[in-house]
């Protein structure tokens, strides 16, 4: 379940990242395209981690049928 988080708040971080991103080029805002490449890369950071996770989980799982059978 906290995986599913993440991997919601990175996608609001990316789509965020993704208006700053364009806002700044719109406008000429150096900055303001800035923050936004920063924070795109960090959601699909947040998610990558939420993937990770889930598939740790996931391994953890196998090994844990492995030795029980």
């Amino acid at each position: 379940m906290e995986s599913l988080k993440d991997k919601a708040s990175g996608a609001v971080d990316e789509a965020t990242g993704k208006g700053k991103d364009a806002a700044g080029q719109a406008t000429g805002d150096r900055r303001t395209e800035a923050a936004g490449k920063g924070e795109q890369a960090l959601g699909k950071g947040k998610q990558g981690m939420a993937d990770a996770k889930d598939q740790a989980g996931d391994l953890m799982d196998q090994g844990k049928e492995k030795l029980g059978s």
